[in-house]
């Protein structure tokens, strides 16, 4: 799937991703490389905020983690505590207001908190905190989170947090800091991602697991579903504040925003990837000369597709890594001048050749057309679209941007129609069963609402019982 930097008129954005550690000497630059493995998931603020035990150090910015943190900003964030964020505006406007992580003062001291995903309640929320005199200075939802940490009467942290937490509908994961203790939460179903990992006898927290992998870190579980781990100087501790826990992982994850060197809930992310291809060839083959994949994420499952179809796989489509956030952009006179910019075909490979192009998603149509013109144009003989996730029919409410559902082309066309809109000579998507079989999870413990409608979570946001926060947190002990 392509990025969403220029052409917003297709394919999903990128959602959060957040990374934390706890006791390290080199809490700043290893908060900094967490959020540079995670970029992926984010590219249009960053912040980290440290902690010595007394006081908290704060640096945010608009744009790329490298460009917002030189030398001079890690090294004024001392402490060996840190939490740190990369956003994409799913919730909220986009400007440095709402750039994560918020950090701030409240009668029971200093805290910091970020989180991934989306609070479907927060709005309902919201109006409710500010009838009773709470004032906002964002308009992200992490806030409303803030403001009911702070109106808890709660003795300590990991109650005030586990009954804020009890309020809130969606899928979400969450970091908060504070002077001496990390904490790390998933929502009841574990829609968004949470992984816990060791560094030199310290623990960290991250989105994925790629990020792991450049600090040297030990990955040792997820954090399951409902489970909140509170990290201070006596070691890890595991809470489970939050009843009627289901998994129900973002199957999206392993289709597109996951980087695929991860590992999430035990799955390998290329992998799966990669198999989604082999299925999606048994399922739909095409008499073709090559396998092209649409970069970046439609690389794993073309390779799959060509594997199992015995077509060569061959990169037909040259992505250009060092295109930039921004740029001049011509009149019409340049034809789907935004795609050239990211992509162009390899003439010589594609001219006169029936080619299998492969992607992860169709979400408005757009892209995909101007990528099939471009294609046909560099003198393919036929051109068979083929996508490595179901057809995408509905909108997600959980932490990734995707139009409404009446902007989706799968919700107001079926098979033949789109094909004709995209100018493909056929087109086919993988089925729910050959992408589960793909993912080696049943379908039952993931969210894949975004293609059949089925939310775990109600969007008008019910909360759960009102439960006895002492008694849960003393049971589940």
């Amino acid at each position: 799937m392509m990025s969403v930097e220029f052409d917003n008129n297709d394919h999903f954005n990128d959602e959060c991703g957040v990374f934390g550690v706890f006791d390290h000497a080199e809490a700043a630059n290893l908060t900094y490389l967490g959020l540079y493995a995670q970029q992926h998931r984010g590219q249009e603020s960053a912040g980290i905020v440290c902690t010595d035990g007394h006081s908290f150090h704060t640096h945010r910015g608009m744009g790329l983690v490298a460009d917002i943190f030189q030398k001079s900003e890690i090294k004024e964030l001392s402490g060996r505590h840190g939490i740190g964020h990369v956003r994409y505006s799913t919730s909220g406007d986009s400007g440095l207001r709402n750039c994560q992580p918020f950090s701030f003062e409240y009668a029971h001291g200093g805290i910091a908190m970020c989180h991934n995903g989306n609070i479907v309640n927060a709005h309902e929320l919201r109006r409710e905190l500010e009838s009773k005199g709470s004032i906002f200075q964002s308009t992200s939802d992490t806030e409303v989170l803030i403001h009911l940490v702070a109106r808890s009467k709660a003795k300590s942290m990991k109650e005030r947090l586990a009954e804020a937490v009890n309020r809130l509908a969606g899928g979400f994961s969450l970091l908060v800091l504070g002077e001496k203790r990390l904490v790390g939460m998933r929502d009841r179903n574990g829609i968004r991602p949470l992984v816990l990992g060791q560094l030199d006898g310290s623990w960290v927290l991250a989105s994925e697991t790629c990020a792991f992998d450049l600090i040297g870190a030990k990955y040792v579980r997820d954090v399951e579903p409902g489970e909140m781990v509170i990290i201070d100087e006596n070691g890890l501790e595991s809470l489970h504040p939050l009843e009627n826990c289901e998994p129900k992982f973002c199957v999206f994850e392993y289709v597109y925003f996951a980087r695929p060197d991860s590992t999430l809930e035990g799955v390998n992310v290329y992998q799966s990837r990669y198999q989604i291809g082999v299925e999606l060839a048994k399922e739909s083959p095409a008499d073709a000369d090559l396998v092209i994949p649409v970069p970046d994420s439609g690389v794993p499952p073309a390779m799959g597709f060509a594997e199992a179809s015995g077509i060569p796989f061959q990169m037909g489509l040259i992505r250009n890594h060092y295109v930039g956030r921004t740029f001049i952009e011509p009149k019409q006179s340049i034809r789907n001048f935004g795609v050239k910019l990211k992509l162009n075909p390899n003439r010589s490979l594609i001219k006169g050749k029936r080619v299998v192009l492969v992607d992860d998603s169709i979400v408005r149509g757009t892209t995909s057309r101007k990528i099939v013109e471009m294609v046909r144009a560099a003198g393919a003989a036929e051109i068979h679209m083929r996508i490595s996730s179901p057809p995408t029919k509905h909108s997600c409410f959980y932490g990734v941007d995707t139009p409404d559902a009446a902007e989706l082309m799968a919700n107001k066309m079926d098979l033949e129609e789109m094909r004709k809109a995209i100018g493909a000579d056929s087109l086919a998507f993988v089925s729910f069963d050959g992408m589960y079989k793909a993912v080696g999870k049943p379908r039952d413990v993931h969210c894949d609402a975004c293609f059949s409608g089925n939310y775990p979570v109600a969007i008008d946001g019910p909360r759960s019982p009102q439960l006895s926060l002492l008694k849960i947190l003393n049971k589940k002990q």
